[in-house]
């Protein structure tokens, strides 16, 4: 399996199609919420993802702190596959990238709520009273130096 960590204008037009293709198939189609998926934070974002026989089987973008958050951010995170570890690996190359290439100490995300556990067992913490973002119920989650 490949890893790539891509900025935005470094991303071939390929990967970017594949990466909104996957992104809508999860975030609109599945869980059957309409809302902007493709947005300006892109432009901003490291775009992390792992790949076998051509295909992206897990993808999420960092964002540099104050874009979405005051902190640097993990977000739009997708494993293709589920309950086989992409989603575990994802999130710990994601962390990587987030202080690798932004020095985070702390890293937050908008966690849908059902996945909050999964984002605990990763060394997120709940830091919010759940909200609703698309009208998912969702809960911000912070990842210290400290607690990880």
């Amino acid at each position: 399996m490949e890893l790539i960590v891509r900025k935005f204008n470094d991303l071939t037009v390929t990967e970017l199609f594949e990466i909104y293709q996957l992104r809508e198939a999860v975030f609109i189609v599945e869980q059957q919420c309409v809302y902007q998926d493709v947005d300006d934070y892109d432009r901003s974002a490291v775009h992390v993802f792992l790949k076998e026989d051509g295909m992206i089987l897990a993808y999420l973008r960092v964002l540099p702190c104050n874009t979405k958050f005051d902190e640097v951010s993990l977000g739009r995170i997708i494993a293709k596959k589920r309950l086989c570890g992409l989603g575990s690996r994802i999130v710990a190359e994601g962390i990587k990238v987030a202080r690798d290439y932004f020095g985070a100490d702390t890293i937050v995300i908008s966690a849908q709520k059902r996945a909050s556990a999964f984002y605990e067992k990763q060394g997120f913490v709940p830091i919010s009273d759940e909200y609703p973002e698309d009208e998912i119920p969702h809960i911000k989650m912070r990842l210290s130096r400290t607690e990880s």
